[in-house]
C-alpha cells in the first residue's frame, strides 16, 4: 500500500511540474512578444543605459580616464622636476659652499683673536710680577717685615706701597684697582683705585685661598662688585725676597680689555663674541649685558675639545654657525656665533631664479601637452565612439581614420573586428535556433527518467531504514556490554587498590607500636634523670642556706671592725699629735671593714638570686614530673590501639581478596557476552551499510535526472535569451 501511495504521489508531482513548466514557457512568450520582436524599433535596448560621448565627457581631465591628460601630465612633471631639481641642488651647493668658507674664515679669525688676548693678558701678568718684584717695592716690603711694631713707620711704608700701586694704575686705564694682600692676616690689605673687591671678605673667598696654596697665577671670571660695575680679577701669589713671607697681589681689570679687541671683530651680520670659563660664566662679550651673567649658549655643555667648529642652535632654536678656541693663558673659551641666515641670505637670489626657471618650465610643459593631447587623445575619441555605436549593437559602424600611424592601424583593427563579428551573429542565430529544439526534445526525456528514479529511490529508503533501527539497537547493546565491562575492571582496580592501602595501613601500625615502645622507655629515662635532678637542688639549696649562715657572721665581723676603728680614731684624736700615725691606720682599718660589708651585701644578693632560681627550679620540675607520668599513660593506650588496629586490618585484607576473586570470575562471563554482542552488531552494521548503499545510488540517480530536467530548462532558456541578444544587432 505504501508502494501504491508514492508511485501516486509521484504521478502527481510529475503532472504538476509539466503545468509549472507551460506555464513559465507561456510567460516567456508573452513577455518577448510584450517587448517587440527581433525586428521591433520600440524594443528598449539593453545597451541604452550606456553613457553617450558629450562635450562635458570631452573635457574630462581625470588622468586614469584620458590619455592626453597622462601625456600632458607626464611632460609637466618631468619638466618641473628637472627644473626644481636643479636650481634647489645649486642653491644647497651654494649655501653648503657659504657656510664652509665662513667657518674657515671665522676659525682663523677667532684664533688669531685668541693669541692676541693671550698676549695682552701675558702683559698683565708680567706686569705684575715686574711691579712686585721692583728693587724699591721689595726693600719698602722687607723694611714693613721687619717694623711691625712701629706703627708710625708702618703707615709711611705702606703709604710708600700705595703710591707705587697708584702709579702703576695710573699708567693703564684698564686696571680698576690692585691689591697686596700680606701673609698675616694681622697685616691690613693694602689697596690702589676703586675696585669691587671687599677686601673685609677678600681672604675668605676659594679662588683667594687657591691661588695661595698654587703660587700660580690664576684668573677670576667677570662678576658684579659691590659698585655695580663688572671686572675680572688676576691672583698671583709671589714670595717675597726677603724673609717677609708669600704676598698675594691681585689686579682687578676692567672688561674693556678683552671687549674692545671683541668689538673690533665682525664675523658676519647678526654674529657675537663672548668669552667665558669652563662654569659657564661670561667674562666677557659683545653684548654689554651679558658680562657677568651665566652663558646662554647651551651648546658649549659637554665640549671638550680645545678648539672645535660646529653647526648648532641657539636657546631659541635658531640655526647658528659657532667657532671657539681655548685661550692658553686662562683656560677661558672664546666663542663666536653667526646665525646661518644672515650666511645665506645672498644665495637666496638663487632660490628666486630657480622659481622663475621653473615657473617657465611649467608654461612651455603646459603648451606642449596640450599639443600632445590634441594630436593623439582626438582620434582615439572618435574611435571610442564608435565602439559605444557598436556596443549599442550597431555591427554598421566603420572608421574613416587612415593614417598610416599606429592610430591608423589601430581603425583597421577595429573594422576588421567588427566584420567578424557580423559573421559571428549570423553563425550564432542559426546555432541558437537548433539548440532549442533540441532542448525541448531533451526536457520530455529527463522528466520521465526522473520520475522513475524517485519511485526506486523511495523504495530503497525504506529498506535501509529498516536495517538501520537493527544495527542501532545491536550498537546500543554492545556499548552496554562494554560499559559494564569498564565499571568491573573499576571495581577490581578499587579492591586491588583496597588492599594494598589496608596492607600500608598494617605495616604503619607496626611501625608506630615499634616507635611508642621506644617512646615509652624515653620516658621511663626521662622521668628518672627528673626524679634525681630534683634530689641535687634540693642539696644545693641546702648548701646555699649555709652559706647565707657564713655571710651572717662575717657581717657581725665586719660591724664589729667597724666599731673598733672608731673607736680607735677618738682615742688617736685625744692623744693629740702622737696619735696621727695611729689614726691613719684607723682610718684604712674603716674603710677595709667598708669594703668588706659592700662585698659581703653582693656576696649575699647572688646567694639569695640563687635560692630564688633554684626554687623557681624545684618548682618547675615538680609541675613536670606529674605530665611525665600522664605522658606515659597515653603512650600505653595509643600503643594498644596500634596492635587493635594491625589485627583488624589484617581480616580486612583477607575479606577483600575473597571479593576480588569472585568479581574475576563474574568479568570472564561478561567478556563472553559483549564477543556475542559484538557479532551481532557486526552483522546489522553489513546489513545497514548495504541497504544505505543501494539507497544511496538510489538518491543519486533520483538527483541526476531532477538535475537533467533542470539542465534541460536551462538550455531552453539560454537558448530563447541567445535570439533575443541576437535580436538586438543590426546587420546589413
Amino acid at each position: 500500500m505504501g508502494w501504491i501511495r508514492k508511485k501516486d504521489m509521484g504521478e502527481e508531482k510529475q503532472k504538476q511540474n509539466s503545468s509549472s513548466s507551460k506555464e513559465r514557457s507561456g510567460s516567456k512568450r508573452k513577455a518577448s512578444a510584450a517587448s517587440g520582436g527581433p525586428g521591433d524599433p520600440k524594443k528598449p535596448s539593453r545597451f541604452a543605459s550606456l553613457p553617450g560621448i558629450s562635450g562635458a565627457q570631452l573635457q574630462n581631465l581625470n588622468p586614469f580616464k584620458s590619455v592626453g591628460v597622462k601625456l600632458f601630465l607626464i611632460f609637466f612633471v618631468a619638466i618641473a622636476a628637472i627644473v626644481l631639481t636643479l636650481g634647489l641642488t645649486s642653491y644647497s651647493k651654494a649655501k653648503s659652499t657659504i657656510k664652509n668658507n665662513t667657518a674657515l674664515a671665522n676659525s682663523q679669525t677667532i684664533q688669531q683673536t685668541q693669541e692676541k688676548l693671550d698676549i695682552i693678558l701675558k702683559q698683565y701678568e708680567d706686569m705684575a710680577m715686574q711691579m712686585f718684584f721692583d728693587p724699591e717695592m721689595q726693600s719698602v716690603i722687607d723694611e714693613l717685615a721687619r717694623n711691625r711694631q712701629d706703627e708710625y713707620q708702618n703707615f709711611v711704608l705702606t703709604d710708600q706701597i700705595n703710591k707705587k700701586l697708584s702709579n702703576q694704575l695710573n699708567s693703564n686705564s684698564s686696571i680698576k684697582a690692585i691689591y697686596l694682600v700680606p701673609p698675616e692676616e694681622s697685616q691690613r690689605i693694602i689697596s690702589s683705585g676703586s675696585g669691587g673687591l671687599d677686601i673685609n671678605t677678600i681672604r675668605e673667598v676659594d679662588w683667594f685661598k687657591n691661588a695661595k696654596k698654587t703660587n700660580q697665577t690664576s684668573w677670576v671670571p667677570s662678576s658684579k662688585g659691590k659698585d655695580g660695575s663688572v671686572s675680572f680679577e688676576l691672583v698671583r701669589s709671589l714670595q717675597s725676597l726677603s724673609r717677609g713671607g708669600a704676598y698675594v697681589i691681585i689686579v682687578e681689570l676692567k672688561t674693556d680689555v678683552i671687549e674692545n679687541q671683541l668689538n673690533g671683530i665682525s664675523l658676519g651680520d647678526g654674529s657675537k663674541l663672548q668669552v667665558g670659563d669652563a662654569n659657564g660664566q661670561v667674562v666677557a662679550s659683545t653684548v654689554n649685558s651679558e658680562a657677568g651673567t651665566k652663558a646662554t649658549l647651551s651648546f658649549m655643555q659637554g665640549q671638550t675639545e680645545p678648539a672645535k667648529t660646529l653647526e648648532t642652535q641657539d636657546n631659541e632654536g635658531n640655526e647658528i654657525l659657532a667657532v671657539y678656541n681655548t685661550l692658553e693663558t686662562t683656560g677661558w673659551r672664546l666663542v663666536g656665533t653667526v646665525p646661518v641666515e644672515m650666511l645665506v641670505k645672498d644665495a637666496k637670489g638663487i632660490l628666486v631664479l630657480t622659481m622663475g626657471m621653473a615657473v617657465g618650465a611649467i608654461v612651455v610643459a603646459i603648451l606642449i601637452g596640450f599639443w600632445m593631447a590634441r594630436m593623439i587623445a582626438t582620434p582615439l575619441s572618435k574611435l571610442k565612439d564608435l565602439m559605444l555605436e557598436g556596443a549599442k549593437g550597431n555591427l554598421n559602424v566603420r572608421t574613416q581614420h587612415k593614417s598610416k600611424d599606429e592610430i591608423g592601424q589601430l581603425g583597421q583593427a577595429f573594422n576588421l573586428m567588427v566584420d567578424q563579428i557580423t559573421k559571428l551573429v549570423q553563425q550564432t542565430n542559426t546555432t541558437a535556433q537548433l539548440v532549442l529544439e533540441t532542448a525541448g526534445e531533451l526536457t520530455d526525456a529527463s522528466k520521465k527518467t526522473a520520475i522513475s528514479a524517485k519511485e526506486i529511490a523511495i523504495a530503497t529508503e525504506e529498506i535501509a531504514n529498516g536495517a538501520s533501527s537493527l544495527a542501532t539497537e545491536a550498537e546500543r547493546g554492545n556499548e552496554m556490554t562494554e560499559h559494564m565491562a569498564k565499571q568491573m575492571g573499576l571495581v577490581i582496580t578499587a579492591n586491588e587498590e583496597m588492599g594494598s592501602a589496608a596492607r600500608h595501613v598494617e605495616q604503619s601500625s607496626q611501625y608506630g607500636t615499634k616507635q611508642l615502645n621506644e617512646l615509652l622507655d624515653k620516658t621511663h629515662q626521662t622521668e628518672e634523670m627528673t626524679r634525681e635532678l630534683m634530689h641535687k637542688v634540693d642539696a644545693l639549696k641546702q648548701t646555699a642556706s649555709s652559706v647565707n649562715k657564713v655571710l651572717v657572721v662575717l657581717q657581725n665581723i665586719t660591724k664589729q671592725t667597724n666599731i673598733l676603728s672608731l673607736n680607735a680614731t677618738i682615742e688617736a684624736a685625744r692623744a693629740g699629735a702622737a696619735g696621727r700615725g695611729f689614726m691613719v691606720v684607723a682610718d684604712e682599718i674603716r674603710q677595709l671593714a667598708d669594703q668588706s660589708r659592700q662585698s659581703i651585701d653582693m656576696v649575699g644578693q647572688i646567694t639569695g638570686q640563687i635560692m630564688s632560681e633554684m626554687n623557681e627550679t624545684v618548682e618547675a620540675l615538680s609541675d613536670a614530673y606529674p605530665l611525665f607520668q600522664h605522658q606515659m599513660t597515653a603512650v600505653k593506650e595509643t600503643n594498644e590501639i596500634f596492635v587493635s588496629v594491625q589485627e583488624q586490618m589484617g581480616d580486612f585484607t583477607q575479606r577483600l581478596q575473597s571479593v576480588t576473586e569472585s568479581i574475576s570470575a563474574l568479568h570472564d562471563s561478561h567478556s563472553v557476552l559483549s564477543e556475542g554482542m559484538s557479532n551481532v552488531s557486526a552483522v546489522a552494521e553489513e546489513s545497514s551499510a548495504t541497504s544505505e548503499e543501494v539507497a544511496s545510488l538510489s538518491n543519486e540517480q533520483q538527483s541526476v535526472g531532477d538535475h537533467l530536467v533542470e539542465l534541460s530548462a536551462k538550455l531552453e532558456n539560454v537558448s530563447i535569451q541567445l535570439k533575443e541578444s541576437l535580436s538586438r544587432f543590426t546587420l546589413n
